[in-house]
């Protein structure tokens, strides 16, 4: 009876049946990601960027896969441990245009889908991003970093032959002279180029010291006029563009000789312009600017050259994104947020609104937000769709209709082997007004609710951001470790309407506090959290408040602030950000408004702290430059609590570049708990 027991485990074995594990630290390396989903215009296909790690270089890559809309001959168009990205398809469906490092640096690739051949088409000094093919074929538009002509301060004495000087100084003359993962900002601004489809010398569109994209990402990529001889995009081109970060105008370009006029001039962003088919109407998002830290984006609809705006998403009440024309130019569709998941959704030019899918998006975070999606002459879409046990894959809705088809399973082979903690939606009122919000409980593996379980709380950043039910790597391994994991909604977060995120306008943080301490509460009496194992973490934003939140209450056991700010003086005048802090999160400069920006830094109520707090941050962190963390943590170690401070090298906001840094992430963040469980 043993033998045959034995052979029957082997035989299990063998065909696939072998007991699934819980997930591994080292599975960050076997996950993937599909985004980017390109329908061809036939709607027949579709191509998009597949995201994968590689544990000898640790490194992220990417290459382009393509499958058929029917879920058939799903295969690789690119191989390599290379960065292909931002693939676009001719318009007659032959070629898809991509941007490709496999030579060195980011170039214009080439790819013939019936022959399978690549070629680089460009030589270009500056990465290109955001490619649009012209309507004929003949052209790509594209963004990239145009040199400024500005004459050198100082001239420099011949260096001897033979000699190596030191490297050079860097003059500074601008407000935003850094950025988060781009460093120190190059002596140029973002323009419009079209280079010829059969390569050659690009031809610069755009001229002047102006950056024709935003920093937020939402400007869009240059949209060509159904006739070739305009190019949109939307820029903010004035001469005090540097002090009004969100102030960006739909401009539109002649091809090719870059003759420019505005066709909007709203006081705040007009972004990521579409044009109808007939050439007759355009559409973008944005907002009249009120100086609020949050305000909502809206969809619009202008006559051709931008008379007669108005928006038509004032009913929704919620944020819009992305608009995109259908090709009979009846309906506009477009992406929003609700209660922490993003939508596809469509208008009629009459008004009426029509939603098509939801759980958009794709990625390794519970975070929502923009996702791409594309739109076939036939009508059928193409979007990534995710959920609380997968990534992300590509679905399409055919042009008739109906229900999302998901043809891709592109971590089926890591899933089957692995479980997951299951994901619950939590609604709590909290304690500061009886207000409902919104949260998510995930279960350890094998949860037994008779059981008694330690708790992390985990809060998101932004702060105007918003979580979702989602798969997320950190908080499922860190279930996978016996943790439930906690995350919410509180005041603040975007997906809720206007009024629930400027709860927190000009008083962040603060009454975030109650929601999320009435969160935990609202666990607590489900019964199976042990209250003397409960933890805390976050970061950026959900640093601040994790440090807001033991500086109020001493009832977590550990905490763990990664990437926090800590001195919000300091903050605005050494982060990334400087003119939208000063302009959107405070109500005027430091030195004028200084009991605001004290009596809202964490410093405010270190004094109260108890709690062992461990702080994480990358040491090329411009958003929450590492300086906030250092001077938390010395204020923490002036007062004899225990700390550490986790500096992670090369790593810019959120610490994810490298993926061996990822890992050390979430280990050092589960440790600091496990060494301080009861």
């Amino acid at each position: 009876m043993k033998i045959f027991c034995t052979i029957l485990i082997l035989l299990c074995c063998s065909f696939g049946f072998a007991e699934k594990q819980n997930l591994q630290i080292e599975d960050e390396f076997q996950l993937e990601v599909a985004g980017d989903p390109q329908i061809s215009p036939s709607g027949n296909a579709v191509v998009y960027v597949r995201q994968f790690s590689d544990s000898r270089t640790d490194k992220r890559y990417s290459n382009l896969w393509i499958v058929e809309t029917n879920g058939n001959n799903h295969r690789p168009l690119t191989s390599g441990n290379f960065n292909d990205s931002n693939p676009r398809w001719s318009p007659d469906g032959s070629k898809i245009a991509f941007i490709s490092n496999r030579d060195g640096s980011g170039q214009i690739h080439l790819l013939w889908l019936q022959t399978g051949q690549i070629a680089r088409i460009s030589n270009l000094s500056s990465d290109p991003s955001q490619l649009s093919w012209s309507p004929d074929g003949k052209w790509i538009a594209y963004l990239a970093i145009a040199k400024s002509n500005k004459a050198p301060m100082i001239k420099m004495p011949e260096k001897p032959e033979g000699a190596t000087w030191a490297e050079p100084a860097k003059v500074i003359d601008r407000l935003t002279y850094r950025f988060n993962r781009a460093g120190y900002l190059p002596d140029g601004y973002w323009h419009v180029f079209a280079i010829s489809a059969e390569g050659g010398m690009p031809i610069q569109i755009s001229k002047g010291d102006y950056h024709h994209t935003d920093f937020l990402g939402a400007s869009g990529a240059p949209v060509w006029s159904p006739d070739g001889k305009a190019i949109l995009i939307s820029a903010n081109r004035r001469d005090d563009w540097d002090y009004e970060p969100l102030d960006t105008e739909v401009h539109e370009f002649s091809f090719p000789d870059g003759a420019v006029k505005a066709l909007t001039n709203q006081r705040g962003p007009d972004n990521a312009p579409a044009i109808s088919p007939d050439g007759k109407l355009i559409a973008y998002v944005g907002f009249d600017d009120r100086y609020q830290g949050y305000q909502l984006t809206k969809l619009y609809v202008a006559n051709r050259d931008g008379s007669s705006p108005k928006t038509i998403s004032d009913s929704l009440g919620l944020d819009s994104g992305q608009p995109s024309w259908s090709y009979d130019g009846k309906r506009i569709y477009f992406t929003y947020e609700e209660k922490g998941i993003t939508k596809l959704g469509y208008y009629t030019l009459d008004g009426k609104l029509q939603t098509v899918a939801s759980n958009l998006g794709s990625g390794l975070s519970s975070t929502s937000g923009a996702t791409p999606f594309s739109i076939s002459k036939n009508g059928s879409i193409a979007f990534a769709t995710k959920s609380w046990d997968n990534p992300g894959d590509i679905a399409v809705i055919p042009g008739s209709g109906g229900t999302p088809k998901i043809l891709t399973a592109v971590n089926q082979d890591l899933f089957s082997q692995r479980n997951l903690g299951t994901v619950e939606e939590v609604w709590f009122q909290s304690s500061k007004d009886q207000r409902k919000v919104e949260g998510w409980l995930i279960k350890p593996p094998q949860f037994d609710p008779s059981k008694k379980y330690p708790l992390i709380l985990e809060i998101h950043g932004g702060p105007f951001a918003n979580y979702g039910p989602f798969f997320d790597l950190e908080k499922q391994m860190w279930a996978s470790k016996g943790y439930l994991i906690l995350y919410t909604n509180p005041r603040g977060s975007t997906s809720y309407g206007e009024e629930f995120g400027n709860l927190i306008h000009h008083a962040y943080p603060g009454d975030d506090f109650y929601d999320l301490n009435s969160a935990v509460d609202a666990v607590i009496a489900k019964g199976f959290v042990d209250e003397n194992n409960l933890f805390v973490t976050g970061g950026s934003g959900g640093g601040v408040l994790t440090c807001w939140t033991i500086g109020h209450t001493d009832r977590f056991k550990a905490a763990v602030a990664a990437y926090p700010v800590i001195n919000w003086t300091s903050w605005v005048l050494t982060s990334d950000l400087p003119a939208f802090g000063v302009k959107y999160w405070f109500p005027g400069l430091p030195w004028e408004q200084a009991e605001n920006y004290e009596k809202r830094s964490l410093l405010s109520v270190v004094g109260n702290v108890k709690t062992p707090t461990m702080v994480i941050t990358g040491e090329e962190d411009w958003r929450t430059p590492i300086s906030e963390s250092e001077q938390y943590y010395s204020a923490l170690k002036l007062r004899k609590i225990e700390s550490v401070l986790v500096r992670v090298p090369g790593e810019p906001h959120g610490i994810r570049v490298r993926p061996s840094h990822h890992i050390a992430k979430m280990l050092y963040i589960v440790g600091w708990f496990d060494k301080h469980k009861q």
